[in-house]
């Protein structure tokens, strides 16, 4: 048995020592697979846009995807897109661009970039061809840019307004008998309605109304501009339903013809001037971004662009977060060092804790001692994501940026009845004061401990405003008048005095680089790039667990999912966060 014992644990070692071998000789592997030779663009290349991709502020990478010499696996960033757009004009091996716009699932202020930079592509004369067997309206908002829109025969063209839905979970609540206890401030924070409310208040109506009007109103004046078609005729056409099939938005000037996938190729084959039999030499935005050198501009001073996107959370928070912690320390790096001449903030983040946001509002202000900070609002901005930004000497949104919303809620819910009556669960307790187990959740808050809430949630408040009026130099009374927690439109913020400029991400650098005084200048992107050992573990953990919980309970129940885990986070810490169910359809 010893004997046993004895091979049993050598074997064992050996498996670990071999595994943990093999483990670093597949990472040197991948190493070595990681820099594969640059892809060639080619002769007569048409450039293809995929709106299906969801193109983040910052370039997504892929570690594995260099194995399988897979050019997809890796998706440029909103910026580089735009750049490679620009880019293209004038490379003479890129001959039209190709829009694929059956659906879009970037975010409006997303698309308006997108959009610009195909309207700058058209001025070099290349063709620009969008296509999509059925479109979306989003899809429609950056196709109806391009020279030629066609869908399917037998597909069509969705053109029925905008709608924002929002879910309501009071009835739940009820029914299982747990009560939220709500404190907020701002009479338009209505983050908190679904778990109060079995409707929009009328507040909350109002505010929807504005904003989704807005929206709306910027999708049909840009159509009207490119389509040639009053705004008035285009919005009579979803009042009245006319746009039904493909035929219909012909009929109406919608798109340019229908047509199937082969004749589309074949009207490019004579943009082209090729052979009708012969082959097309699609590269996708995704290759063109490999075979092409985006150099950081010119070698003068840096400028620092600090991409911020996902909620904000108190300490190192993941991939998809804007964690205090690391946010306070990037931008310290780029207050600290001496070749930084400016800094520009991306922020597109809903919000979310107080304190995390008044950490990096601090660093921002420190910042701008120093140099010049300029803030490029993305798709949303609002709340905790206005409470970073407001500081900034510049302030930039695009039209349909979502921001705003300056309130603040706090949630302590009681389980009490909902563990009784529903599990018969009881609890009790020993304290040392009265106050020992406030928030603990398995009983209800005294008169007196509501105050202290609703004192705590009324004080963050207080400083949220006070921090927006002298970031934005106005009086703390005005400021109230456009805070109590409303969403706006990066078009009303801009009337409004919480905005300087309507302008994408890049005309927020070119202007930071003239407050610095920089005719030359370098950009340099944050949070830097993690190594290839943390990719391949972020990666493959984040991947695994994610593959698997969708397939187990489906796409439809993971959104329901990940909004049940938004609701958990804010509960507890005091939240400057936007409404999080705000969609559009």
């Amino acid at each position: 048995m010893r004997n046993f014992f004895k091979i049993f644990f050598a074997s064992l070692l050996a498996l670990i020592v071999f595994t943990v071998i093999g483990f670093f000789l597949l990472i040197g592997f991948i190493s070595t697979a990681a820099t594969p030779e640059t892809p060639v663009v080619g002769a007569k290349a048409v450039l293809v846009l995929d709106l299906s991709v969801n193109f983040k502020e910052q370039a997504q990478e892929n570690p594995f995807g260099a194995l399988i010499a897979n050019a997809e696996s890796d998706i440029p960033s909103l910026l580089d897109v735009v750049r490679l757009l620009e880019e293209a004009k004038s490379d003479s091996s890129v001959k039209g661009l190709y829009i694929l716009a059956s659906d879009n699932v970037n975010g409006f202020s997303s698309s308006e970039e997108l959009r610009k930079a195909v309207l700058d592509f058209k001025k070099s004369g290349k063709f620009v061809l969008a296509y999509g067997e059925t479109m979306t309206q989003k899809a429609y908002y950056v196709a109806n840019a391009a020279e030629r829109v066609y869908v399917h025969p037998q597909g069509g063209l969705e053109w029925s307004g905008f709608s924002s839905n929002l879910f309501f979970l009071k009835g739940m609540l009820d029914k299982l008998q747990i009560e939220p206890q709500i404190f907020y401030a701002g009479k338009f924070k209505s983050a908190t309605e679904p778990l109060r409310e079995t409707k929009m208040t009328e507040a909350n109506r109002l505010q929807t109304a504005v904003w989704l009007g807005d929206l709306y109103a910027s999708f049909l004046r840009t159509t009207s501009k490119t389509r040639n078609i009053d705004s008035a005729t285009l919005h009579e056409l979803a009042i009245n339903g006319k746009v039904q099939t493909a035929a219909d938005a012909l009929q109406y000037k919608l798109v340019d013809g229908l047509k199937y996938d082969d004749e589309v190729k074949g009207e490019m084959l004579k943009w082209l001037k090729k052979d009708p039999k012969s082959s097309i030499n699609f590269v996708t935005i995704n290759e063109y971004a490999k075979a092409t050198s985006l150099d950081s501009y010119g070698s003068g001073g840096k400028i620092a662009v600090v991409f911020a996107q996902g909620d904000i959370v108190s300490g190192e928070g993941d991939e998809e977060q804007v964690g205090s912690d690391v946010f306070k320390n990037v931008l310290r790096k780029a207050r600290l060092d001496k070749d930084v001449k400016a800094i520009v903030l991306r922020v597109n983040s809903p919000g979310g804790s107080a304190l995390a946001s008044d950490v990096i509002w601090r660093e921002m202000a420190l910042a701008k001692k120093v140099k010049p900070v300029v803030v490029s609002m993305g798709d949303v901005a609002a709340s905790g994501g206005y409470y970073i930004a407001c500081n900034a000497n510049t302030v930039f949104a695009n039209e349909t940026t979502i921001t705003g919303s300056i309130g603040v809620f706090s949630i302590v819910p009681n389980f009490e009845s909902f563990l009784k009556n529903k599990l018969g669960i009881t609890t009790d307790r020993v304290r040392t004061a009265p106050f020992a187990d406030m928030g603990a959740g398995d009983r209800p808050l005294t008169e007196t401990e509501k105050r202290f809430f609703q004192s705590a949630t009324d004080s963050i408040y207080h400083t949220f405003k006070s921090r927006v009026a002298e970031g934005r130099e106005k009086n703390i009374e005005y400021i109230d008048s456009i805070a109590q927690g409303r969403v706006w439109t990066g078009s009303r913020a801009l009337q409004i005095g919480l905005v300087d400029k309507i302008g994408t991400l890049q005309d927020a650098i070119d202007h930071a680089a003239a407050l610095a005084k920089l005719k030359d200048y370098r950009v340099r992107e944050y949070p830097e790039k993690k190594d290839l050992f943390q990719q391949i573990m972020g990666n493959y953990k984040r991947s695994i667990k994610t593959s698997l919980i969708k397939e187990e309970i489906g796409i439809e129940q993971w959104g329901v999912l990940q909004q049940l885990k938004q609701v958990k986070q804010m509960v507890g810490e005091p939240q400057t966060r936007m409404p999080y169910f705000l969609t559009v359809h």
